[in-house]
């Protein structure tokens, strides 16, 4: 096949929505963005957060204090971007689920008790088709491993898929350290940019599932 055929073939496809847009977010909405001969053609990220004095990968970037952190990533894709990214300020709650759609669905929201809305947008995304994905822990120091699994076959141990599971979840994928706030670890930047590039791994294979 000529080149030029192949090269066709190798342009964005489908759509990805990433719900949370915090320091995990952030960075695999960057790296989603950044993927070259491929990917999603349209981006949607979905979070209420503004940008903080802590949020350092923000600011580094050019990011303002009090700025919507969605509407700064949407900035990124200016004028003459090859795909399409929409930021949307606002929290998902029972109540909006409806922003929700494409092709998959990756929830990475935290702080506080976040797995009946996760739950929540699981079965709205699921019940229109998408795949999803989803994090079970991002704590840690840099030697943990970061793993990936179906949800049917994760640790009953790990609170976040015990709870998936006892809501009758299938066909979802968990990806992270399985170290949580329970655990004496912090979160660090080096873990998250490694989450960040498995979820990003994983989300492609899901974009590319969906398309067959």
């Amino acid at each position: 096949m000529e080149i030029s055929k192949l090269e066709d073939k190798k342009v964005p496809r489908g759509e990805v929505t990433l719900v949370g847009a915090g320091r995990l977010g952030f960075r695999t909405a960057l790296n989603l963005m950044q993927i070259h001969r491929g990917g999603p053609e349209r981006i949607k990220v979905i979070d209420g957060q503004k940008v903080s004095a802590d949020d350092l990968i923000f600011r580094l970037m050019g990011a303002k204090i009090g700025e919507y952190k969605v509407k700064f990533i949407e900035s990124l894709a200016c004028d003459g971007f090859s795909r399409t990214v929409q930021g949307i300020p606002e929290y998902i709650t029972g109540d909006n689920l409806r922003l929700i759609g494409g092709d998959v669905v990756c929830v990475e929201i935290a702080g506080g008790d976040t797995l009946p809305i996760t739950t929540e947008i699981i079965r709205y995304a699921q019940e229109r088709g998408a795949a999803t994905i989803s994090t079970m822990g991002v704590f840690g120091i840099g030697e943990e491993d970061v793993s990936v699994v179906d949800i049917d076959e994760a640790d009953p141990e790990n609170p976040i898929a015990a709870y998936l599971q006892a809501e009758g979840i299938h066909e979802h994928v968990l990806v992270g350290t399985g170290k949580l706030i329970r655990d004496w670890e912090p979160v660090t930047p080096h873990v998250l940019d490694r989450v960040s590039e498995v979820m990003t791994a994983e989300i492609l294979k899901l974009l590319r599932g969906a398309q067959r």
